[in-house]
């Protein structure tokens, strides 16, 4: 796919930002730059805005958001939504797809939600969840520390005789679980590589809790509970200045009629609800969140899931908050949430999603496969162990992988062939949004003078003018108006409100068990509307349609 700039590693914040300001700079009439909000440290959270400007103005266009990064090493994403911009405006002129976008939709994008946190991540050896900002802080324990100064946080074994874990006989590179029968041999205990902070206790170890421990992704106002329910939540939804300026845009834009959402890792397109059994939701909007999935099924191999049914750990204390969730349940909106980068598929130990849960052992086992793909693909990446003088503990071992670029993230030789195939889906999805249209217009003479004017208004997309059952059963949805001008109104209305244009995802469909594949119902996709009219021959009527989330359309005819 052709672009302006190469993909073979990860953008830090200045090489964004320099980035972004060329695209400004390079293609006007096609994007702006803004900024959304800026952080605590002083960064940019931009947001981009992809149209052509001659085409019309932004908000009375269909449109559609797109962010990345929500979470600090979730880097992926943030890439993935730069590609998608740079694929959008390198092509745009050249590429059909590309200029009818351009030309008839609004496309919105915050390529790195967290510019703090993604700065540290991938500039310290730290890992963190959003942003390195003390929450919730609980000190005493094991705190990871790059000790030896390698640029990587990895495993730190230490050997005692009550450890749970040996090395493996068959590559002492790996380890593996110590058996019931097991009373004699080297044993050890694996903790994160770092230095012990002293706490009231025994003599037992533990793992220090991070101190960073803010979650933007359960901050949202749908689903929020407080800490210890949800962890990371933060003081009060939309507490960090980051969520709440997302969630200020989105409001601020309400011809925003879809969302893809950034995060790593898993193969995996999530679709709501979050916080109830998807069959306690619209089916039909589950139909619709369903193919549209699958669309990402097809560019990407990665599985489609419900977010409550299969994804959460526990459909109890489960994890909410989220922004996906927030669009969807208060906005109507289809949004999904994006998990890119699989190493357990690609070292051949695709994790079972939505299955019986695994053991450890299970675990065990993927991990160890994980570990000798990154040995053969990622060398870079990987460290045997080896031995390390400890202030505290003595002679410990270091080893592993660099988490952050095999499991979390992809070694940037396989970066591209991620972004490629989600920017491809991106334009899929795009393409779903709902496209109002005036199908026909017509005037027939009555008497003098007297003329009977029929137009046919109609939504062309993918997706209905109220995008979702959810929006329509909570009065979310906004009407299409539909306005005449030119003449006196003897009859009808100047000014029409069609409650809804279905899209053909209404439409009804199925295969006979013997016969043939069968449309039962079409969508209600098409209004037929007419106006008697007192005006002399020549006067010009127009018809104009509008609808927020569909956009707007004019038909005129000459009397």
């Amino acid at each position: 796919m052709k672009t302006t700039y190469t993909y073979d590693h990860y953008f830090k914040y200045d090489e964004i930002k320099t980035i972004l300001e060329s695209f400004a700079d390079k293609f006007p009439d096609l994007i702006d730059l803004q900024v959304n909000c800026v952080t605590l440290e002083g960064r940019n959270q931009y947001v981009a805005t992809l149209t052509n400007k001659k085409t019309g103005n932004a908000l009375d266009k269909p449109g559609w958001y797109l962010d990345g990064n929500i979470h600090a090493g979730e880097v992926t994403a943030s890439m993935c939504a730069m590609h998608t911009i740079d694929y959008l405006l390198t092509n745009y002129g050249t590429d059909k797809d590309c200029t009818k976008i351009l030309d008839e939709m609004c496309i919105y994008v915050i390529p790195r939600v967290t510019p703090d946190g993604a700065e540290m991540y991938l500039s310290s050896p730290y890992s963190l969840r959003s942003v390195d900002r003390v929450h919730n802080d609980k000190e005493g324990g094991i705190k990871e520390e790059d000790i030896d100064n390698d640029g990587v946080i990895r495993m730190m074994a230490i050997k005692t005789s009550y450890g749970a874990w040996k090395k493996s006989k068959e590559d002492a590179s790996l380890m593996e679980l110590r058996d019931p029968s097991d009373d004699e041999g080297i044993f050890y205990d694996i903790y994160p590589e770092g230095l012990l902070e002293e706490y009231d206790g025994d003599e037992n170890l533990k793992v220090r809790k991070k101190a960073w421990g803010l979650d933007f992704n359960r901050n949202f106002p749908y689903g929020w509970y407080p800490e210890p329910r949800q962890s990371g939540a933060g003081d009060y939804p939309l507490s960090n200045p980051e969520t709440k300026a997302i969630a200020d845009f989105v409001l601020a834009h309400p011809n925003i009629g879809g969302a893809a959402i950034g995060h790593t890792s898993g193969g995996l397109i999530l679709y709501p609800p979050g916080t109830k059994a998807s069959y306690k939701a619209p089916q039909s909007d589950i139909e619709i969140l369903k193919a549209i999935a699958r669309m990402g099924e097809e560019e990407l191999s990665y599985q489609p899931m419900n977010i409550f049914d299969s994804f959460l750990s526990s459909q109890e204390f489960y994890d909410s908050g989220a922004l996906d969730d927030w669009m969807y349940e208060t906005q109507g909106i289809p949004a999904y949430t994006m998990e890119f980068w699989d190493v357990n598929a690609k070292a051949g130990v695709k994790y079972n999603w939505g299955e019986k849960k695994d053991s450890i052992y299970d675990d065990l086992k993927r991990f160890t496969a994980i570990m000798k793909w990154v040995k053969e693909n990622a060398p870079e990446y990987f460290v045997d162990w080896k031995k390390f003088d400890h202030p505290k503990f003595g002679e410990v071992e270091l080893g592993g992988f660099n988490f952050k670029f095999t499991q979390q993230n992809p070694p940037e030789k396989f970066l591209l062939e991620e972004l490629e195939h989600d920017t491809k889906f991106n334009l899929r999805f795009i393409k779903a949004m709902p496209k109002l249209c005036i199908d026909s217009i017509s005037a027939e003479k009555i008497e003098e003078g007297i003329y009977k004017i029929e137009a046919v208004v109609a939504n062309k997309g993918y997706l209905s003018t109220s995008l979702t059952q959810n929006a329509l059963d909570n009065d979310y949805a906004k009407p299409v108006i539909v306005d005449i001008e030119g003449g006196e109104i003897l009859s009808g209305k100047e000014s029409t409100e069609i409650k809804e244009l279905q899209g053909y995802s209404q439409t009804q469909t199925g295969v006979y068990y013997y016969g043939n594949i069968t449309t039962f119902a079409s969508a209600k996709a098409k209004k037929k509307l007419s106006w008697i009219v007192k005006a002399d021959e020549g006067t010009q009527i127009s018809i104009k349609a509008s609808q927020i989330k569909a956009g707007k359309a004019t038909k005129q005819i000459t009397l």
